[in-house]
């Protein structure tokens, strides 16, 4: 049985010894660290790469949300929250799973359970954005295009965007093998997304996205493209 690296992120300590004893009855779950709050998590993350979190929602300083929302790789995650149902319909719950505080045995093996299914599957890389008063993981996979704001990149996907707070130096390094490139100064795109190459002129390129919005190449990332993408 493949072993489930865990981390337990909440400010209470009777919270995180709580999930510690239903976790004990699970052999396949090894808890590695325990986090107070968001800035704690993010220091503890980084260094375990978990494969799953029990993340509170409510804490001191910034929300389990926020902490998602600041992470450039999201492991599975579990809430662990005291709303109520009608509550948590504020964000998407598709990708995601929730235990309500007290936590019964038999709904933490209900949720260790869909855990197990997932986690067994190649899981797409996602960003956790927020839209409005909605959260949830965005596929980068169905991202066409990222465009520089400051310490902000906005996200494009269909007909819709949203910011997230990330330079594009980092979103570049990250992406770099999900099949984006860095197009120009302010602009990452998604090869994937690639229409036609509509211009060459003067060292360099214009290129159409699949809703034949033009992208212009910088001459010297016209060049590092050629070099790496002969078949375009």
């Amino acid at each position: 049985m493949k072993q489930i690296r865990v981390v337990i992120i909440d400010d209470e300590r009777s919270g995180r010894s709580e999930l510690r004893r239903l976790a004990t009855r699970y052999p396949d779950l090894e808890i590695v660290g325990e986090a107070r709050d968001a800035e704690e998590a993010r220091e503890t993350l980084a260094r375990l790469m978990p494969d799953l979190i029990f993340l509170d929602i409510q804490m001191p300083g910034k929300s389990g949300f926020e902490l998602l929302e600041s992470l450039q790789s999201v492991p599975r995650v579990i809430f662990v929250t005291a709303f109520d149902q009608y509550a948590l319909k504020a964000f998407e719950v598709s990708a995601l799973d929730y235990l309500l505080k007290p936590v019964r045995e038999e709904r933490f093996a209900k949720a260790i359970e869909q855990v197990r299914k997932r986690l067994s599957e190649n899981q797409e890389p996602a960003v956790f954005v927020k839209d409005k008063s909605r959260y949830y993981f965005l596929p980068w996979k169905i991202v066409h295009l990222v465009e520089s704001l400051d310490n902000y990149a906005r996200l494009y996907f269909g007909d819709r965007n949203v910011l997230i707070k990330s330079s594009l130096n980092r979103l570049e390094k990250q992406l770099a093998g999900y099949g984006f490139f860095r197009a120009n100064r302010a602009q990452l795109i998604n090869k994937n997304f690639i229409k036609e190459i509509i211009a060459i002129s003067g060292g360099q390129a214009q290129i159409l996205l699949r809703n034949n919005e033009p992208i212009e190449f910088s001459e010297r990332q016209w060049i590092n493209f050629k070099k790496t993408n002969t078949d375009k």
